[in-house]
């Protein structure tokens, strides 16, 4: 299947692994590179540019596929060295880089300058002609199903996705509630050229996360994700478990005069680590999709993309075209 979007990564499948904080390992990158699909290593995970340097040679050693970096800009008060992150992924022969978070403006021409293709996570059409407009190769299109932070504007991807065909001339993939070959040819109907997915590569075996939290994902359904932090503006949809119900409870609380430091305490990447890298699944709230309704076992990265590719075609070629008359 060739879309824009293989041919802008040069990969086999368009189907791209989101970079997830304190998922996004060499594992997991090289499982989903090796499957013909774009793995990312997520940047931020690596606590210092030069621990990225050896994450990303750890990756090289694991495959010999296109792979990329994620980096999530963060407001500048706390601010990474992104410069040299940037560095680290330049001289890593790094061509991909998913960026996130605030407008990877200022970064384009030194990421340009390398030939590295730029992908920039949106959650609306407005953020996705402006990543267009400054430069950006491609978009991942961020509908409200998604985990983690879906923006403020609280639109589908039913609807997001056809809108942001209508906008733009790069190519985008759409992200959020895509997780098997339905998903695949859905997004592609509507515009897409391709899928991002996270929450669907946590409960795989080369996840490198605790089993507790994979099949936390297989047991759920989609009615058990829960919104945090709207009153922050910075919205997150994360699990249903004891930390959540918490900050749900803190929120209701102390309503608009909400701060972050009443939550800190639950939404901390060191909380977050007890809950992915130990499996003590209280510990902290932690992003997931609603496409957790859609997962039901946990397949190597390499099964799971053979059976969407396979899926995707039997939709297109039988079912489909079961509907067309002469």
């Amino acid at each position: 299947m060739k879309t824009r979007i293989t041919e802008l990564f040069q990969i086999q499948h368009p189907i791209i692994q989101g970079g997830m904080h304190h998922v996004g390992f060499a594992e997991l990158a090289a499982a989903v590179s090796n499957a013909g699909g774009l793995g990312i290593i997520t940047g931020l995970t690596q606590p210092t540019p030069e621990d990225l340097a050896k994450e990303i040679a750890r990756c090289r050693e694991m495959t010999d596929k296109p792979f990329g970096v994620n980096l999530t800009f963060l407001p500048s008060f706390n601010a990474p060295p992104y410069p040299e992150y940037i560095q680290a992924i330049i001289e890593g022969g790094v061509k991909a880089v998913e960026t996130a978070g605030r407008s990877p403006e200022q970064y384009m021409p030194s990421l340009k300058a390398e030939g590295i293709k730029v992908i920039h996570k949106c959650t609306s059409v407005r953020h996705a002609l402006k990543a267009e407009k400054i430069g950006c190769d491609a978009v991942s299109v961020d509908g409200f199903e998604c985990g983690g932070h879906p923006g403020e504007d609280d639109i589908p991807n039913f609807i997001l996705l056809p809108r942001a065909a209508e906008a733009l001339t790069i190519p985008f993939v759409a992200s959020g509630g895509m997780a098997d070959g339905r998903s695949l040819v859905a997004a592609m109907a509507l515009g897409a050229e391709g899928m991002n997915m996270g929450t669907r590569f946590i409960a795989t075996q080369d996840a490198p996360v605790h089993q507790n939290v994979k099949q936390a994902i297989v047991d759920a359904d989609e009615l058990q994700t829960r919104l945090i932090m709207r009153g922050l503006r910075n919205t997150e949809r994360v699990m249903k478990n004891a930390a959540v119900d918490e900050i749900i409870r803190i929120e209701e609380l102390k309503g608009d005069a909400i701060g972050i430091e009443d939550i800190r305490h639950l939404v901390t990447g060191v909380q977050g680590r007890k809950v992915l890298q130990e499996g003590e699944m209280n510990a902290a709230a932690w992003s997931c999709g609603m496409v957790a309704g859609l997962i039901h076992d946990i397949p190597s990265c390499d099964d799971l993309i053979s059976r969407i590719m396979s899926d995707a075609e039997s939709i297109i070629r039988q079912r489909l075209g079961g509907f067309l008359t002469s």
